[in-house]
């Protein structure tokens, strides 16, 4: 038996998901098979009957096998991150909806990586077609009907517009192309051009979907419907005369009301009793005995204080300590490694703390502590007591951002773009403090006394040098050798006083209490003196040394280390 294909819709906030929503709201309500439809719940039935009605033009529904389509409303990356023993990811296909008007945004990209780490297949909604300059609308038309029905400068905005975004997905290797202009399905990823508004190409999406999961998802919608009901949490909230109640997709098998069910937290999983399953039928709760996959329901049960929105939940009649070791095994296999110290991640919901902690990694930032839920005063605190300054932040994603004076709290709707943000600060305040250490540190330096270009002897010795690597400035001590010998106390270049020289430069320097033939001579090769402390410090701040300044304090390292073989270690 097949179950209804879960459909996910992702994008920028402003492509118009909210759009199609609506339109298959509407479409379910209107259909033969009374619809489910809950904002709680946020998940949309499509019947086969409603999809026959929609696609009856367009293709032969004989041979459609699918009870329907079920479509989850939530952020979109949600529903992907979250906990499902199957591939991780909750939804079976999904729909990328683009503003064909404006293009590729932070979120879309988002949205790719997330489809692309999940495995999840995916078509294109190119929405918002009806506000390309000049567009007619024809709304009983098939949309290449439509299309072809244009003015031939409206079809060139089109396809121009089109193509622009075929070089998009390209530079993100993804292969996209047309839905009616594909030759191999297996190979490229279908665009529809789609109008939510006026509803041109809203059927070529429903028969895309409903063709491509049949063809390719066919083995994985097989399920025997009287197997124990294995779902995931999309939502925690507060019903009025049931308290706390789950908003789960059922995704397999069947939940009856009085089941005892294994709910996966962070600690050990919960063992509960559905008490009432609920589900809406033309936008009214209904108390429902069973249910089956694939559906959006609320269940009621007891001591569900520590469930979060990600969790997996299973029926258990039988069996149960083999269940709750399953679901305790799903939960470890997404177990986010911390470090010993870090700064603090928070995100909504289980799966959306996984994919901020995995961006977090991938660009080398520790994390010392993860949640879910607001920004609390605990974590406050705990940021506070970080011994390292940088780590005092905190990085939310689709939390509630606050001022704290103590703390740097970075709070984003995009993922991408908290990450970014923390990056940002980190370097601004890693520069400044590097320059308040770098102030009064002797530059790294080497220079050659010039031959013939003596003009005093002593008290102090005049002559030319030429810088060979590093930078000189003024009054920095000179080493000959393993000894402080003299400092060079001005720098002038035909008469004008400087207070720096850098590479290749020639100029004329001061050098107190040493006589030229005796501590040092023509040729002489001197160094700036670099003590101990001031080489550690470098170390550290490496990256703001060049590569001949890198091999300048090798040279004095060396020298330094002939009587003291530690030096600088």
């Amino acid at each position: 038996m097949l179950r209804q294909i879960i459909v996910t819709i992702m994008g920028n906030v402003d492509a118009g998901k909210s759009q199609i929503i609506d339109h298959i709201k509407k479409t379910s309500i209107v259909s033969s098979e009374p619809g489910r439809i809950t904002q709680s719940i946020k998940a949309y039935s499509l019947s086969i009957d409603a999809i026959k009605d929609v696609c009856k033009d367009l293709m032969d529904m004989n041979k459609i096998k699918i009870p329907g389509l079920l479509f989850i409303d939530t952020p979109g990356h949600k529903a992907f991150t979250n906990l499902r023993k199957r591939g991780g990811s909750l939804a079976d296909i999904a729909i990328l909806v683009v503003d064909i008007n404006e293009g590729m945004k932070p979120q879309t990209l988002e949205c790719i990586e997330i489809l692309k780490e999940n495995k999840t297949p995916f078509i294109i909604a190119l929405n918002k077609i009806d506000l390309i300059n000049g567009w007619q609308k024809n709304k009983d038309q098939k949309i290449i009907t439509n299309i072809q029905k244009q003015t031939q400068q409206t079809q060139n905005t089109l396809d121009h517009k089109l193509y622009d975004l075929v070089a998009k997905f390209y530079e993100n290797k993804i292969n996209v192309e047309r839905f009616d202009r594909i030759d191999d399905f297996t190979k490229q990823i279908t665009m529809i051009p789609i109008s939510a508004m006026t509803g041109e190409g809203i059927a070529e999406m429903f028969m895309m979907l409903t063709g491509l999961a049949q063809r390719f998802l066919e083995n994985q919608l097989d399920y025997d419907p009287e197997n124990p009901g294995e779902g995931t949490i999309l939502e925690i909230n507060e019903e009025k005369g049931l308290g706390l109640c789950m908003d789960v997709i059922l995704y397999k098998g069947k939940l009856k009301v009085n089941d005892t069910i294994v709910v996966g937290t962070l600690q050990n999983p919960i063992v509960t009793k559905i008490k009432a399953i609920l589900t809406l039928e033309k936008n009214n709760l209904k108390n429902s005995k069973e249910v089956q996959a694939a559906i959006g329901v609320k269940i009621s049960a007891p001591n569900l204080e520590n469930v979060i929105p990600g969790m997996p939940i299973k029926v258990a009649n039988k069996d149960l300590e083999k269940t709750k070791i399953e679901i305790k095994k799903q939960v470890e296999e997404v177990t986010i490694e911390l470090d010993n110290e870090g700064i603090i991640a928070k995100a909504d919901t289980l799966g959306s703390l996984e994919g901020l902690i995995n961006l977090l990694k991938e660009r080398k930032i520790k994390v010392k502590k993860a949640s879910i839920g607001e920004i609390s005063k605990k974590d406050i605190a705990e940021a506070i007591s970080s011994q390292n300054q940088f780590y005092k932040v905190i990085v939310g994603f689709n939390v509630k951002s606050i001022e704290v004076q103590e703390v740097k709290i970075i709070t984003s709707n995009i993922i991408y773009s908290g990450v970014d943000q923390f990056e940002e600060w980190y370097k601004k305040q890693r520069d400044e403090q590097e320059k308040k250490l770098l102030v009064g540190l002797p530059r790294p330096c080497k220079i050659k006394i010039l031959e013939g270009y003596v003009f005093r002897k002593s008290n102090p010795v005049v002559c030319g040098i030429e810088v060979l690597a590093g930078t000189l400035k003024s009054n920095t001590p000179l080493t000959k050798g393993e000894k402080v010998i003299t400092e060079a106390k001005e720098i002038q270049h035909e008469g004008k006083k400087l207070e720096e020289v850098k590479r290749g430069e020639q100029v004329a320097i001061s050098m107190s209490n040493v006589t030229l033939d005796r501590q040092v001579k023509e040729n002489d090769i001197l160094y700036s003196d670099i003590n101990e402390g001031e080489f550690k410090l470098y170390k550290q701040l490496k990256s703001t040394l060049n590569e001949e300044e890198i091999q300048v304090l090798k040279e004095i390292a060396e020298i330094k280390r002939k009587s003291n073989p530690s030096w600088g270690m």
